[in-house]
């Protein structure tokens, strides 16, 4: 049996999208027809229409095309992204409500005219840690508590996409850098500057725009890279070698 395929119009009248908008994701390679007719004639297949699908769904997330290419082109899995993702966020709020179940009877305690006992603010103590992962620990030696605070605000102002930025994107990016780098390819290539600018784009999103706070947060993955990556088998000074050759694809780039 045949496989059904689709020239560019009536996929645009189909998806509720603009011929003009497929032909740009055709140009800068998001999604581009990938059978040609014995005419010459290009057409998307059913692969493609999964794919654009994909690409629908993620821009409803609030991503960006850079990032929805990355997302696909890495072979990740949407849905695992999006389950990871709600796992993260439910093993947080879970964390909160435990903390806040032993703040509720130290107040009891408080109210009725006892001291709370020592095991019930260790309890208190043990569920902070819990609702205050090491990387927001590692940030904190490095961020005053305004800061932190803008950087809260900044993210959740992402929404869902923040954990794709942070989960998907920007280890992709750091790890073309360092294919890069291995190879042989030095800093001033204007591949590594488009990575390095990507990386700052993103920090930016985070960060607001403040400076000083993207710079607390690289410190905290100069000094504690095990906690910001999630990998406790990183060490400190791992990666220097990949900061430096970055930082030296900025400054290049500034030149």
């Amino acid at each position: 049996m045949s496989e059904s395929t689709w020239k560019v119009g009536p996929l645009a009248e189909a998806s509720g999208l603009t011929v003009r908008t497929l032909h740009h994701w055709d140009t800068i390679g998001l999604l581009s027809p990938s059978r040609r007719t014995s005419g010459g004639h290009r057409e998307y297949t059913e692969d493609d229409i999964a794919r654009l699908y994909q690409v629908l769904a993620l821009r409803g997330l609030g991503l960006g095309l850079d990032t929805i290419a990355v997302c696909l082109d890495s072979g990740v899995d949407p849905m695992r992204v999006l389950r990871d993702h709600r796992e993260s966020v439910e093993a947080h709020l879970a964390a909160l409500t435990g903390l806040r179940d032993r703040l509720v009877r130290i107040e009891q305690e408080v109210a009725d005219g006892r001291a709370p006992t020592t095991s019930a603010v260790l309890d208190a103590l043990r569920a902070t840690g819990a609702a205050n992962p090491a990387a927001e620990q590692a940030v904190r030696r490095h961020l005053d508590d305004d800061q932190l605070r803008a950087l809260g605000t900044h993210t959740a102002a992402l929404g869902p996409a923040a954990h794709y930025l942070l989960e998907i994107e920007w280890p992709e990016l750091y790890r073309r850098a360092e294919e890069l780098r291995t190879s042989g390819v030095p800093p001033t290539d204007p591949r590594v500057r488009r990575l390095a600018a990507r990386m700052d784009e993103l920090g930016a999103l985070f960060s607001g725009g403040d400076r000083t706070i993207s710079a607390g947060v690289r410190t905290a993955w100069r000094e504690d890279p095990g906690a910001l990556s999630g990998d406790a088998s990183v060490q400190p000074g791992q990666w220097d070698s990949l900061t430096d050759y970055l930082d030296a694809a900025r400054a290049g780039s500034k030149r």
